[in-house]
């Protein structure tokens, strides 16, 4: 069969889809893009946001359209939350939960024999879907998905390290949709990394749920040492790579836990590092477990050690009880830091969740102007951070030449998107290499930049 995937949300997601694909072709059949002509679409959803799960909707009736005779297979976060919802949309027939992935492949057998039979029979074809949902109080066990070892883009890889959240934030319905925390084997990790190196990446991205609480369950140790134990095993691999933290969360890494991370030299000086708010009081609201002065001390301790090293973050604007002041500390921090890029996000009220009964819900009109203002703020940083590192040496993994403007472009260590000025003919030859360049000149999104 020919199969199709389409992927929302979060880099998790993105691997997940990629695990998935590579079990159907070990299976025999074909992958497909997503616009093709398929006998199985696989929609992998995200519920972070109500705008996620009308997105993952969307998908599901648009891939039918392609193909009024397929299968229709939905999986992911959304799935897992509101089963109900998903089977009720038109043309659903399967519906599968956050840790059965694994398993999806031989799902869709079943399935299409299923309507086979029932087709020679004289059956309507039309059966009623297959549902595979598990309580996410039951999610305990990683979900072993195999060894990847390629992905769709040609340069960088995702590896997942890690599943399931704890930690309960008061606007965050991801426990329900991942389930409880749970590590995957440092082996396994290392041998997907050897095998993504072997096949000519060049950087190797660690991401899960909540990464930063990798080994905070049995399955990694007795004794949890976080993703630092990754990072440390996978440093001392050969081969000409980078490695990138996907993020780190603040409520679970200090000051002096990140000061360790600065050692490993393979580690691009990036950090993704997720702020929520700048305002204590609603921290507090958040159950965020960190204030301001304790965010700030992380980013000073890795400032210390490099002036430009790159920090990127996530701000919710709108979140219940937040008041012009509690946001005007959120654009104040994004003044403070210095970040290289910010995500801008509209608090979306989610079942189950403790916010969603909170009191003083803020109107949407209010949402929208402060997250303009913040999206302004962040853009202001970004170009900030950019202009102070004009004229410096940075080491640019090269991803993509640009035909529309000529030029070839990809990111420095510390998260500068470099463009540089180059023929065709010279890009292609350019294309998931290495150089040391010179950033020169704003532009765009971020620096012109001379290889030397």
């Amino acid at each position: 069969m020919k199969i199709a995937f389409h992927t929302l949300g979060c880099k998790v997601n993105q691997y997940e889809s990629e695990a998935m694909a590579k079990l159907f072709r070990e299976k025999g059949h074909e992958i497909v893009g997503e616009r093709e002509f398929a006998d199985v679409y696989v929609i992998n959803t995200c519920t972070v946001t109500a705008v996620a799960d009308k997105k993952s909707r969307q998908y599901i009736r648009r891939m039918k359209k392609v193909n009024p005779d397929s299968i229709i297979a939905v999986t992911g976060c959304y799935a897992q939350i509101d089963p109900e919802a998903v089977s009720a949309i038109e043309g659903v027939d399967i519906v599968t939960g956050t840790n059965e992935k694994s398993t999806l492949p031989e799902y869709v057998e079943q399935f299409a024999g299923s309507r086979e039979d029932r087709a020679k029979a004289g059956a309507a074809a039309r059966e009623e879907d297959f549902t595979v949902i598990r309580d996410w109080k039951d999610l305990d066990t990683y979900e072993d998905t195999g060894i990847v070892t390629s992905a769709e883009n040609r340069t960088r890889a995702y590896i997942k390290i890690q599943e399931g959240c704890n930690r309960f934030c008061s606007y965050c319905v991801i426990p329900y949709a991942r389930g409880n925390i749970r590590s995957r084997e440092l082996e396994e990790i290392v041998q997907e990394a050897e095998q993504l190196i072997g096949a000519g990446y060049k950087e190797i991205v660690l991401t899960g749920i909540n990464t930063a609480l990798y080994g905070y369950d049995d399955a990694a140790g007795s004794q949890p040492q976080g993703v630092e134990r990754v990072i440390a095993a996978l440093n001392e691999l050969p081969g000409n790579f980078r490695i990138r933290l996907s993020s780190l969360e603040p409520a679970v890494v200090n000051a002096d836990y990140v000061r360790r991370l600065l050692k490993y030299d393979r580690l691009c000086h990036h950090l993704h590092l997720s702020a929520q708010s700048g305002s204590d009081r609603i921290l507090k609201a958040m159950n965020r477990p960190y204030d301001r002065s304790q965010y700030l001390q992380i980013v000073d301790a890795v400032r210390s050690f490099d002036p430009w090293y790159g920090i990127s973050t996530d701000i919710i604007v709108g979140f219940p009880g937040e008041r012009e002041q509690d946001f005007e500390d959120s654009v104040s921090l994004v003044q403070i830091c210095d970040f290289c890029r910010v995500h801008a996000f509209k608090y979306s009220r989610r079942p189950k969740t403790a916010a969603a009964a909170m009191k003083e819900q803020v109107s949407p009109q209010v949402k929208n102007r402060r997250s303009d203002l913040l999206q302004e703020a962040g853009g202001k940083a970004a170009s900030s951070f950019c202009m102070k590192n004009l004229g410096r040496q940075e080491i640019v993994l090269i991803e993509e030449y640009l035909p529309q403007i000529g030029m070839l472009t990809g990111y420095t260590g510390n998260y500068i998107r470099a463009y540089i000025r180059c023929s065709a003919g010279e890009g292609e030859e350019l294309l998931n290499t290495f150089r040391q360049v010179k950033l020169t000149e704003t532009f765009r999104d971020g620096c012109i930049a001379l290889i030397l």
